[in-house]
């Protein structure tokens, strides 16, 4: 362990580590390569996890590094159970978790419950003929009548969600890519042989799950089709957009199946799950999903991951509607990730981006419920412009150039600015290194203590010392067009967080203001007056 990155301190035990942490995502395809095949690995993460650990972090999230063709990424999983050859070994992730643990940090890894690889052994014996041991493993069904798909569903990656099989002279449900077919959760085998799958990893340590696109695991058994979305004036890309998901996600049954994954991770101490829920109107399935003691304990919100803008209406809408109730989850926060056009990039132009990110970092770490930061955030990084020809996202190239896809938000960590490939690796990457991310590089920001880098340390160490910003109550003072106000507290532990989101200055200042006293600010706010784009937080003192 190095001099200057020391293990974190305990957690009082009687608030649960994961309730209010920061926890760290890593695309390990894109964070650090060590042995120059242009790609990340599992052996270049542990060579920096310093890095995340002096960052001041609860835990890391660890990207899909599974067994996989890699049609999409590691997110088309061939086996569950062991490290795909472009990562590792399965001794290289041992390593990893014990490295983690030493520093204090707990490890998360997704877990791909909805669907597979068609090169998993599970669906090329199911694809067989329709009376093996495994032909009701995946979502099978018969054509019309004229031939046709049994249902109108369509992928969210584009085109039909079936794909016709002449093997079983039958369709098969991808929700995603052809090459992603659905498993069938609602048969108990599969259900128990992806417990399985995750009993194997938390044998070897991992500290809990993400449950990647959840709402996806089961299907409507009726194959109803889904009506027609209603007109917004939004413009559709996708055929999935001109439709309602109603009947090709979100199965009532589904809570049930998390209740068997909540008992299986209960039987491990301090192990936590979170729930990606995505779609239109995902929020009460978000909280069905948490509901009780039983289920996951949290759901990854996507509020912001897809706003084209930051306002207070926007934060005052995702916040209030996981009040502080019994009967409520706890939510939890992302501006960035690894599916979305990177925060600075959607929320500012780019002479603000330097100021939008300082204020978004800002923010996120006063929000009540769990924070997630994307790699790269702590840099301030923008979205990556890709060429057409250096795509390698499926939707990308599908939809191009009507959206952005996802490359841009992938590209490889900049860790030293002067260095060939930006220190991410010896070889060339298998995305570009952005040229304006180069500036940016951890090292150069590790020697500024004015920088990205060192705001977000400060941050995450502020929200870990004040009990009121990590688990704390929230209550909304003013969310008007410009100004966002709000107080965080837990017993006598209160603070204030005041933000000017607008392009002009303004003054704002609570009834006693001499009981208070600024603990952070950003981009010039001081007690109590807000230039444009900045942002402050106030500890009470009296």
């Amino acid at each position: 362990m190095s001099a200057d990155v020391q293990p974190k301190p305990v957690i009082a035990a009687r608030v649960p580590w994961w309730r209010g942490a920061a926890i760290y995502q890593i695309y390990p395809r894109s964070f650090a390569d060590s042995n120059g095949d242009g790609v990340g690995d599992l052996a270049g993460i542990t060579a920096h996890l310093d890095h995340v650990a002096k960052l001041g972090v609860d835990a890391i999230w660890l990207s899909p590094f599974f067994t996989s063709p890699m049609k999409d990424f590691g997110y088309d999983v061939a086996d569950y159970c062991n490290v795909d050859p472009i990562f590792g070994t399965l001794a290289d992730f041992d390593t990893l978790v014990a490295r983690a643990h030493a520093l204090g940090l707990k490890l998360i890894i997704d877990q791909i419950y909805s669907h597979s690889s068609d090169q998993h052994p599970w669906f090329i014996e199911s694809r067989a003929n329709r009376s093996n041991p495994r032909a009701d493993w995946y979502v099978w069904a018969d054509p019309k009548p004229e031939g046709s798909p049994p249902s109108n569903w369509q992928s969210v990656f584009g085109g039909p969600a079936w794909q016709w099989d002449a093997r079983r002279r039958q369709y098969y449900l991808h929700n995603f890519l052809v090459e992603q077919p659905d498993l069938n959760v609602h048969n108990p085998a599969v259900q128990d042989a992806l417990l399985a799958c995750a009993k194997f990893w938390l044998e070897r340590g991992v500290d809990g799950f993400r449950l990647d696109a959840i709402n996806f695991a089961m299907h409507d058994l009726a194959l109803r089709d889904n009506p027609p979305a209603p007109a917004t004036g939004k413009l559709h890309t996708r055929p999935s957009d001109f439709q309602q998901a109603l009947h090709n996600m979100s199965h009532a049954d589904i809570p049930r199946f998390l209740e068997r994954v909540r008992a299986l991770t209960e039987r491990y101490p301090d192990r936590f799950t979170v729930a990606e829920v995505g779609g239109a109107h995902a929020e009460p399935t978000m909280k069905l999903y948490t509901q009780g003691e039983n289920r996951l304990h949290t759901a990854y919100g996507f509020n912001f991951l897809y706003a084209d803008s930051l306002t207070p209406a926007l934060v005052r809408l995702a916040l209030e509607a996981w009040p502080d109730t019994h009967d409520t989850g706890w939510p939890s926060w992302a501006f960035s990730n690894h599916d979305a056009p990177r925060a600075v990039s959607r929320w500012a132009k780019p002479e603000q981006r330097a100021e939008i990110a300082r204020l978004d970092m800002l923010l996120l770490a006063a929000l009540r419920g769990n924070i997630f930061l994307y790699q790269g955030e702590e840099l301030g990084l923008p979205q990556a412009h890709i060429e057409f020809a250096d795509l390698k996202d499926p939707e990308a190239i599908s939809n191009w150039p009507l959206t952005l896809g996802r490359d841009g938000a992938r590209t490889p960590m900049p860790w030293k600015s002067d260095a060939p490939h930006a220190g991410f690796s010896t070889a060339r990457p298998w995305l570009p290194i952005a040229p304006e991310h180069r500036a940016l590089a951890v090292d150069r920001q590790d020697r500024d203590p004015g920088s990205q880098l060192a705001l977000t340390r400060n941050l995450i160490g502020l929200r870990r010392r004040h009990a009121a910003l990590r688990s704390g109550g929230m209550r909304i003072i003013e969310a008007s067009t410009a100004l966002l106000v709000f107080e965080r507290k837990t017993g006598p532990d209160e603070c204030l967080c005041v933000f000017n989101l607008g392009g002009e200055a303004h003054h704002w200042q609570p009834r006693h203001p001499e009981n208070w006293r600024v603990i952070e600010s950003v981009n010039g706010a001081n007690a109590w007056n807000l230039p444009a784009l900045s942002g402050l937080i106030a500890e009470r003192i009296t």
